[in-house]
């Protein structure tokens, strides 16, 4: 596949900028000129074909990367022109879903996750995959930022809570949350952390504690998509520390989750975005320091 050479010019002589090179190659994909799956000339014959620096070609395939266009943009393979990205028809658990949309969101050079959970049992197990696939080889961001709102220690939890209260002061149930949430957090920061002792990708693990108990659980991928799911309240059994806990509790890997994204639609586009700025206000206003302990 052949890429044309553009008017690199207005006047002769002025290079075109990244944002110029981005949108020519934006009109391309969408008039089907580039197909979906179809893979892009490297950084060097691009920068050549367009008579710029590599770093514009870099920086307009990162700005189509973030649109959801293109995939795989990386220093060492071509990148492709992503399949049109559309919310499923039928939600699936959390189980199921997020490993898949965590691992194509690693594909990016610069990887930013979002999370509100109530506990990060799921996301640390969704994990294993994109993270298994760098100890390999297959994919090597350069950056890993994830930023994690969980329910401070703190407060009354909403759920999971007994079903009859006990008199006394120690609160077994969510004692048994506590513990859940300090563990599964302290292993998910090792994980990531390894990869940043392994292979030199620069790592960053943040929690912030919430003042109430989210009803919901959200990941944001790379500001690109966000996936959206409901905990629904069940009463349940649970052997912990020689007690049987009869609660009112969340399987939050059962959760459905529902796909958002940007080039999906203007409504998706919208949810995205309010989703990121909703996550941001929470992130940099009432929320505070958690410490796993």
């Amino acid at each position: 596949m052949v890429v044309t050479q553009e008017n690199v010019a207005v006047n002769g002589s002025r290079k075109l900028s990244a944002q110029e090179i981005a949108e020519a190659l934006r009109g391309r994909i969408r008039s089907g000129d580039l197909k979906a799956g179809e893979r892009l000339p490297t950084q060097a014959e691009l920068a050549e074909q367009y008579g710029v620096e590599r770093g514009a070609v870099r920086q307009a395939l990162r700005t189509l990367q973030e649109a959801g266009l293109l995939t795989h943009v990386t220093k060492g393979t071509p990148p492709r022109v992503a399949e049109p990205v559309t919310a499923p028809e039928e939600p699936q658990p959390t189980m199921v879903a997020l490993a898949p949309r965590l691992t194509d969101a690693f594909g990016a050079d610069h990887v930013r996750i979002d999370v509100v959970c109530h506990t990060s049992e799921t996301l640390m197990v969704a994990l294993g995959q994109p993270l298994r696939m760098i100890h390999e080889g297959a994919i090597r961001p350069q950056s890993i930022d994830f930023r994690i709102l969980l329910p401070s220690r703190s407060i009354n939890l909403a759920f999971p809570v007994l079903v009859e209260e006990g008199g006394g002061g120690s609160d077994p149930v969510h004692d048994r949350w506590l513990s859940m949430r300090n563990a599964q957090a302290q292993v998910l920061r090792h994980n990531l952390q390894a990869v940043r002792a392994t292979h030199g990708i620069d790592v960053q693990v943040r929690f912030r504690a919430l003042p109430f108990t989210p009803p919901m659980k959200l990941y944001l991928l790379n500001g690109a998509e966000a996936l959206y799911g409901y905990y629904r309240l069940e009463r349940r059994e649970e052997e912990w520390d020689s007690q049987t806990l009869d609660m009112y509790d969340v399987l939050g890997s059962q959760s459905l989750l529902f796909c958002f994204a940007r080039q999906a639609g203007q409504r998706d586009r919208a949810f995205v975005e309010e989703s990121q700025k909703w996550f941001d206000a929470l992130w940099e206003t009432i929320t505070t320091d958690l410490t796993l302990s």
